[in-house]
């Protein structure tokens, strides 16, 4: 169903292929999904337009889309204006509903760029947001009740209690019934509502792993196949492949969890079947998020069997997401890629008892390293990062090596100097935990 969008793209109206419908968006690839945005702007924008609000909107909705594929800051900034300016043109035709809307469309701007960039700044003002549109009767009031109980999911994600995550996920009950009650005549709401179990399961999927609770995982397992069962893959082919990879990476935490390589081997299939199914023209960072998931899945297959071929075949796949993300260093996406990439390697030189592995990682970033200078900041501190770990598991792996210990605390230390310069948030934590462990390692 891919080939439809382009297909569709080959004779373009006037003001867009989607007639403003968001729900054919999944059919786009990023390309036409880019010329889609820019049509709605011209719309939106046009003296003749019959409702500029409504069409203003439309753009927001698109440009939001256009962000999340590709992990754009710019036409995230421009989603959120389009947002903005819905908003006004709402409020001064006194139309509630309307601007009930473009609020939550606004907070959902802000929401991904908290997920893709790691800017807890902007949940405040998601909350400011949301917390006047959650009364509103209509489904924008519902939306707005899934962010708010999306929030407070993310603060159990980062260090809550099992009660804090069973409250979050409660919270989600009731705007989800309503979502469901409103998709049954509206394919965008019904999109809508399974784009919001996800998120659910997310947060389900995540705390489990962090509090070692099986039934929390099986819970968004649950999640997932129920939002899948209201997906039709040939129409909303990416919805249905961003849950398969969800479902994949959520069976690969429990496999984790239970050791059970057979679940593993689940997860890996699934996770496959996901990153085949999905172009990597169609959303490129959907296509690099997939494959770091798979990548993690390969690794729990390989601590499950001891089978240095796993290790290999996860390092391939974050090879590929890191070079998905060469230009993308702000992503939050790029941290969670460097680490595993870290822990694959070393976990295969432990393995295989070959430290050649490591001698060819460290020569091949030091060689980078020395040719780059200082032209990128955010890269040449991304490559102090990786030396540092390789430093690190080097040590951990043949219990010698206390200058290599110095010379990873050096690195990462100028790694987080950058990282905290250029506001990149994850990475800063990511460095800062790096010091963290090569203190309390002196320290013992």
């Amino acid at each position: 169903m891919f080939d439809f969008g382009r297909e569709l793209g080959k004779a373009v109206p006037r003001d867009g292929m989607t007639g403003g419908d968001a729900a054919l968006l999944d059919l786009l690839d990023l390309r036409l999904l880019k010329a889609e945005a820019k049509a709605a702007d011209v719309a939106a924008g046009r003296i003749s337009a019959r409702d500029p609000a409504a069409r203003q909107l439309e753009a927001a909705l698109v440009w939001r889309e256009v962000a999340r594929r590709s992990g754009d800051a710019v036409a995230l900034r421009k989603a959120a204006a389009c947002a903005q300016s819905a908003a006004t043109k709402f409020e001064a035709t006194r139309r509630p509903s309307g601007l009930a809307r473009a609020r939550v469309e606004q907070a959902f701007c802000a929401l991904l760029g908290a997920e893709l960039f790691g800017d807890e700044g902007l949940e405040a003002a998601v909350a400011a947001t949301l917390t006047p549109v959650a009364s509103d009767p209509g489904p924008a009031g519902a939306l707005a009740l899934c962010g708010l109980a999306g929030l407070a999911g993310r603060r159990a994600l980062a260090g809550g209690t099992m009660e804090d995550a069973l409250s979050a996920a409660a919270r989600f009950e009731a705007p989800l019934r309503r979502l469901d009650r409103a998709g049954k005549g509206s394919a965008s709401l019904r999109l809508a509502a399974a784009e919001q179990r996800g998120v659910l399961a997310d947060i389900l999927a995540g705390c489990g792993a962090r509090l070692k609770d099986q039934p929390l995982i099986d819970c968004a397992l649950r999640e997932l196949s129920l939002a899948r069962g209201h997906v039709d893959a040939e129409y909303e082919p990416l919805m249905a492949a961003r849950l398969d990879a969800q479902a994949g990476a959520a069976s690969a935490l429990l496999a984790e969890l239970t050791g059970d390589a057979g679940a593993a081997a689940d997860a890996v299939q699934l996770l496959t079947d996901a990153v085949e199914a999905l172009p990597r023209d169609h959303s490129p960072l959907d296509w690099t998020r997939t494959q770091a998931q798979l990548g993690l899945a390969l690794q729990v297959l390989g601590e499950a069997t001891d089978t240095p071929r796993a290790f290999e075949q996860a390092l391939r796949c974050y090879d590929r997401a890191h070079f998905g993300l060469r230009n993308q260093t702000a992503l939050s996406l790029q941290a969670a890629v460097a680490a595993g990439r870290a822990n694959c390697l070393g976990r295969l030189a432990e393995l295989t008892g070959d430290l050649a592995v490591l001698d060819a990682a460290e020569a091949a970033l030091r060689t980078e390293l020395t040719a780059q200078g200082a032209g990128d900041p955010t890269a040449w501190a991304m490559r102090q990062l990786g030396l540092a770990r390789l430093y690190e598991l080097r040590v951990e792996i043949t219990g010698r090596g206390a200058n290599r210990l110095e010379g990873a605390a050096l690195a990462y230390d100028a790694a987080l100097e950058v990282f905290a310069e250029q506001g990149l948030r994850s990475l800063s934590d990511l460095a800062a935990q790096g010091l963290e462990r090569i203190r309390e390692r002196a320290e013992s």
